[in-house]
Formats: C-alpha cells, structure tokens, sequence
C-alpha cells in the first residue's frame, strides 16, 4: 500500500501531458519558489499568474504566448502558474489546456494556503488575478493586473531588462556611468 502511494505521489508530481499540452503540478509553493529561484539566475522569468475561471487572465494569455513566441529562449522564459483547484483539473483545467495548446510551460499551483506564499511573490500583492511577476537574479517586478494588450506588456519586460542592464552597469562601473 506505501509504494502504491508513493508511485502515486511521484507520478502526479511528474509533469503531466494532455494531448500534447503538458503542465507541472506543485503542491507546495516552497516547490515552485525553489524553481524560480534556480531558473532566475541565469534566465528572466516572466511568471503570469492566472486561472480557467478569470475572464481578463484567459483574454490576455495570447499576449504571454506571443511573448514567448518573439522573445522566449534559453533567456527569456514565460511560465503561465494556474491557481486551478487540483478538484477541477481533469474537469477543467485540462480541457481548458487541450483547447488552447499553449507553448508557454504551464503549471498548476495547487497550494491553497495562498495567505501564505502571496506575500512571498511581492508584500504589496493582494492576490488578485491576473498578476504578473518578472524575475532574473534576485531583481523582481510585479505587475498587479491584466495587461490592457500585448504592447503593454511587451513594454513592462523591456523596461525591466533596461532597468536591470543600468543596475548591472553601475555594479561593474563602481557606481558611475
């Protein structure tokens, strides 16, 4: 009966492939924030957080999955982080996934103690979706709502690379430019 429920634990852990469209399930957030960690240290992360059932997250995934399309790369990544609920994942979720066929890595964060991982994303997110959080070596920015279009949000992650470009200058120009 464990090993029954370790293979369990470990396949749903395992990313998850519907028709083509794959997804990760992180049960706990320190999960996820580990990843972003690591992946932001040599990469930008652009993090949409959305879910199914939020009309303006659903109309402004095509802008993140153009964005990924004229930007995305061993440098530039976007990741689309549902707050689903786990309970309407084969009801839901995937079918919404089989629909879409995003090219963008998608992930279910199934942590409901959203109480305590939010503050982590940024203290002054109130956890209103959609959100928007671009990371890369420990520099972050939250955008706290949808994007009006995708020049919008194309002109929030190329202000945060000019921005983070004139911080690294300075840090190699003791300070001066």
């Amino acid at each position: 009966m464990r090993i029954l429920n370790l293979v369990s634990i470990l396949l749903f852990l395992a990313p998850c492939v519907t028709r083509g469209q794959s997804f990760t399930v992180y049960e706990r957030f320190e999960d996820l924030e580990t990843r972003i960690r690591e992946a932001s240290s040599n990469s930008t992360l652009i993090i949409n957080f959305w879910a199914t059932w939020c009309g303006p997250c659903v109309e402004e995934l095509p802008s993140f999955e153009q964005l990924n399309k004229n930007f995305g790369g061993p440098n530039l990544k976007v990741w689309l982080v549902s707050l689903d609920f786990k309970s309407r994942l084969e009801k839901q979720f995937v079918p919404f996934l089989e629909k879409q066929q995003l090219k963008s890595e998608v992930i279910l964060l199934a942590d409901m103690d959203a109480d305590a991982w939010i503050p982590r994303i940024d203290p002054n997110w109130e956890g209103a979706l959609p959100a928007t959080l671009i990371v890369r070596n420990g520099q972050r920015e939250l955008f706290p709502t949808a994007f009006e279009n995708y020049q919008e949000l194309e002109s929030f992650v190329l202000s945060f690379l000019k921005n983070l470009k004139k911080v690294a200058g300075m840090s190699t120009n003791g300070g001066s430019r």
